[in-house]
């Protein structure tokens, strides 16, 4: 499954980007001046979402605040930091609970891919903090890194990974095809969330070639 990383500025870019899309993550902290009633009329959209609010640019009580109230207006799924407070994390997940809501606790290491033994210590983190899919996004500088990420998907767990950089694109492309359930892309060149991101029709288009062989 793919998913469209969306990172308009404006709460109107982001719902006019879903026309036509089946599932996106909607990155709200790349939203300027969003307010509790924006993110209600972007989740109440007929499409999949997934509501991710990452640190850096929001206070963290805005953020957590932002969060449940897509979670309460429709999101399917909900994506939290790894690193993230317990409070901070308990209080989403309990709401996401309640509103038949998946929950993704997510690591990112943007300068590296550390050990197995480290990223499988990390996975397990996710899953005792309340995941029901751990997500593990790493830079790539080598191909073993590569390896190592796809080398986690040997788990009956449900777990995403991610390499991030050049050399990491061939992970987004083989990722769900080897169990990850999904992978994200940008929505056309320019609108990448992050580095490495492929668009989302170069990637369906690799995608059907490997399928058809």
């Amino acid at each position: 499954m793919i998913c469209v990383s969306i990172g308009e500025s404006s709460a109107e870019e982001c719902i006019k980007a879903l026309e036509g899309l089946d599932f996106a993550e909607i990155r709200l902290d790349k939203i300027d001046g969003l307010t509790e009633d924006a993110v209600h009329r972007i989740f109440s959209q007929p499409v999949k979402l997934m509501a991710t609010c990452r640190p850096g640019t929001l206070p963290e009580n805005v953020r957590k605040a932002l969060l449940i109230r897509a979670i309460e207006s429709g999101a399917a799924f909900v994506d939290i930091e790894a690193e993230s407070r317990d409070e901070y994390k308990k209080e989403i997940i309990e709401k996401a609970r309640t509103h038949n809501c998946t929950v993704i606790i997510s690591f990112h290491n943007h300068k590296r891919t550390p050990t197995s033994a480290e990223l499988k210590r990390t996975i397990d983190r996710c899953f005792e903090s309340g995941a029901d899919i751990a997500k593990i996004a790493c830079m790539v500088n080598s191909k073993k890194d590569c390896a190592r990420l796809l080398g986690l998907l040997d788990s009956e767990r449900k777990v995403i990974v991610i390499g991030m950089g050049k050399m990491g694109r061939i992970t987004r492309i083989v990722a769900p095809l080897l169990g990850s359930p999904f992978t994200f892309v940008s929505l056309r060149r320019g609108k990448e969330t992050a580095e490495g991101q492929m668009e989302k029709n170069e990637l369906e288009k690799l995608m059907r070639e490997i399928c058809h062989e």
